[in-house]
């Protein structure tokens, strides 16, 4: 802004934000107990304060200006100004600068200093204290947008669910060493959209790609001072604008851009959300934002004691969803990515905590009730993390029609059963078929489950059969963070090695959870990385390690690319064969007139499974017949469904295993499309008989077509 603001009119209410109609600016702010808010404009550079702008109109609680001689690029923030009384819960002071909640561009770094802080560090008093330094010296800026862009006739791809494939990516960690993305695009929105990233996203198979955090967040004060930075993103204080660390050109049309591209190429969108908590933690946190807007409405805080915050994240603080207009703010930001920037869907961090009427998980809490009637969004990807911290958070299973969620029992039940513990075959089959258990009760269907073996959080493939147990001296807490429960196996030695053995058993353990997740019924999610055996070193809790250690490696020596190759395939026989992506749960027995059932399992004998069989503490190896001619299902033109019928034989001792194969129908004979045991996954020449014997090596999977020989 290089000229004085003269004129300041009444504005409306509504929408909340900054927002460029094409004559001037209208700026709403929500604040229940404000007594006084200030709007401070800045320079073009941000460096200096040039003006500040007394909000006169109040409506409804929202304070509201509308000035006509502002345009897009305007630097803003805001003062609030109101009683500080913390052990009230209120803790206003026009000493720091905010930022807007509704900001669709924050631009510049929080650079850390006790001068953010709405206390005084170090006073006897702790948060009870008053700090009267100026924050806007180490504050980011807002920055008024025009949201103006050429989608032409960009549309979601609407992939259905029993259809999609989700990629998990870090916008950074995926391109930063990626030889063929120009080194100023690399780590960026543009990066990602780079047509060597989309050409291998299309190569590999992949339907949906899924972002870590991208709403604006900050870097930990404690990881800033040891020289790291808060790599995953999850620590969020603007819910409206992306951040622009992962820009190369620092305009939210990049990001659009980006979208554009992916969703040209055939590909979802998918956002992972941070709703349930924001980055300044607990009442020894800084005032950045919502904390000094009206920390007493944004935050959920202890009813006996609101100088305190009620915390069901491990973060400090919890969006308090029972207050309208927060609520309001998540679900006018939903909106703003579907309407504004096109994604397809979202997947909630912590949804427990969103669904938290009182103290309770409400299965049918506000949050899913306002959702499932929004017009705009009862109709995208809603995907939960189904739990929080809180007492009665863990909720997999619970959560309501329209949602499908991150399904932690198929993760732990895979691991296990590679692993080779004993007893785990019954839980491994629920697990296998869509898990029926949990999703059939509530209507939902197997695409509910969000099937994982791997994720963001926790050891990648490579490191799942390479540590027993975490490594995590990098992150500087002494190896105490991260999970200690990782059901993982070293096979025989803990780190790299240069054994054969071990190498070879590795590389087969890695092909058999790979062959299992995408051949397992409801949606497979795949770790970026994990399809070339990328490796964190043993560290489960990467989420501080902005470098090699999270970074992709896209240096593929031959067992790299054996293992893509073998992922490719997986994928491709996954998209081709319906009878891996069914819609509705396999029953069991013969359907509507149909001579076989459309599943049927069986010991390695070939006789079917009872229920002592399922309950042998010393059973690891199992097989399963899916009649693909018994799907019983129809497409979206009404045509049935029809495929092949196929076996899948596991076996998880580490002794080989002779299966007795059952009889195919006439003139048919099963012909073996992956072996596990075999480097790359596939075996010449497999062909065998019904009631013939095939030998299946120890820790070992085999996929058998039907293969019906001409008349």
């Amino acid at each position: 802004m290089s000229q004085r603001i003269n004129a300041v009119w009444p504005g409306r209410p509504y929408p909340r934000g900054a927002t460029w109609d094409g004559e001037g600016v209208n700026f709403a702010l929500f604040s229940e107990l404000a007594e006084k808010v200030e709007l401070c404009l800045f320079d073009p550079a941000g460096r200096r304060e040039v003006q500040r702008v007394q909000i006169r109109e109040q409506t409804d609680m929202v304070w509201h200006c509308y000035l006509p001689e502002a345009r897009p690029g305007l630097l803003y923030g805001y003062r609030v100004y109101g009683p500080y009384r913390p052990d009230q819960g209120l803790r206003f002071n026009p000493n720091k600068l905010l930022l807007d909640p509704y900001a669709r561009n924050i631009v510049g770094q929080l650079r850390w200093g006790d001068a953010l802080y709405g206390y005084t560090i170090g006073h006897a008093k702790a948060d009870l204290s008053f700090d009267r330094r100026d924050s806007a010296g180490g504050m980011p800026r807002c920055k008024v947008i025009d949201p103006a862009f050429t989608w032409g006739d960009d549309r979601s791809p609407n992939i259905d669910w029993h259809e999609m494939v989700v990629y998990e990516v870090h916008v950074r960690g995926f391109t930063m060493q990626h030889p063929e993305v120009p080194p100023a695009l690399r780590g960026t929105y543009a990066g990602l959209a780079c047509a060597p990233v989309i050409d291998y996203l299309k190569r590999l198979g992949v339907t949906t790609i899924e972002l870590l955090p991208v709403h604006t967040f900050v870097d930990d004060r404690h990881l800033v001072e040891r020289g790291m930075r808060n790599y995953w993103g999850y620590n969020t204080i603007g819910y409206f604008a992306p951040d622009a660390r992962y820009s190369a050109s620092r305009k939210i049309a990049e990001f659009k851009s980006m979208v554009k591209a992916l969703h040209s190429a055939g590909f979802e969108v998918i956002l992972d959300v941070v709703y349930n908590h924001t980055a300044e933690g607990d009442q020894r946190g800084p005032t950045l934002c919502f904390r000094g807007v009206d920390n007493a409405a944004y935050y959920r805080l202890k009813g006996d004691d609101p100088r305190h915050y009620v915390d069901y994240t491990g973060c400090g603080n919890t969006l308090n969803l029972q207050h309208p207009r927060v609520l309001q703010m998540i679900m006018d930001s939903l909106r703003y990515w579907v309407t504004e920037m096109h994604v397809d869907g979202f997947r909630f961090d912590l949804a427990s905590a969103l669904a938290r009427e009182l103290h309770e998980v409400d299965r049918l809490g506000a949050f899913f009730d306002i959702i499932r009637q929004d017009p705009v969004l009862n109709h995208v990807k809603l995907i939960a993390e189904p739990w929080d911290l809180g007492e009665g958070g863990y909720q997999v299973g619970n959560f309501p029609p329209g949602w499908a969620e991150w399904n932690d029992k198929y993760r732990d039940a895979m691991r296990a059963y590679w692993k080779g513990d004993g007893g785990r075959i019954g839980e491994f089959a629920k697990r296998l078929t869509g898990s029926s258990d949990l999703y059939n009760k509530s209507s939902r269907r197997p695409y509910a489950s969000i099937n994982f073996v791997t994720a963001h959080d926790g050891f990648t493939l490579q490191d799942l059969v390479s540590y027993n147990d975490k490594h995590n001296e990098a992150n500087g807490e002494d190896n105490r963070d991260g999970s200690n429960n990782n059901v993982s196996w070293n096979c025989g030695n803990e780190g790299p090695t240069d054994d054969p053995e071990i190498r070879a058993l590795r590389h087969r353990q890695k092909r058999n959870f790979l062959a299992t997740l995408l051949l397992s019924q409801g949606v497979p999610m795949l770790l970026a990385g994990d399809e070339i055996g990328r490796t964190q070193n043993g560290n489960n809790n990467a989420y501080c390690q902005d470098n090699e250690t999270s970074w992709v490696d896209w240096n593929l020596d031959d067992d790299k690319q054996a293992l893509l190759d073998f992922v490719r395939r997986l994928i491709a026989v996954r998209r081709e064969h319906p009878v891996f992506r069914r819609r509705d749960f396999f029953q069991g027995r013969p359907l509507h007139g149909q001579e076989i059932k459309d599943i049927h399992w069986f010991q390695p004998d070939g006789v079917e499974m009872t229920g002592d069989a399922w309950d042998r503490e010393q059973a690891r190896a199992l097989g399963v017949h899916l009649a693909g001619e018994a799907i019983q299902e129809v497409d979206r033109r009404g045509r049935p469904v029809l495929d092949e019928n196929f076996l899948l034989l596991f076996n998880a001792n580490h002794l080989p295993q002779d299966f007795v194969l059952p009889f195919a129908q006439e003139r048919s004979r099963w012909l073996v499309l992956i072996d596990t045991s075999h480097k790359g996954g596939l075996l010449e020449d497999g062909i065998f008989d019904g009631g013939g014997v095939f030998r299946l090596e120890g820790r070992s999977l085999a996929l058998l077509l039907e293969m019906k020989l001409p008349a």
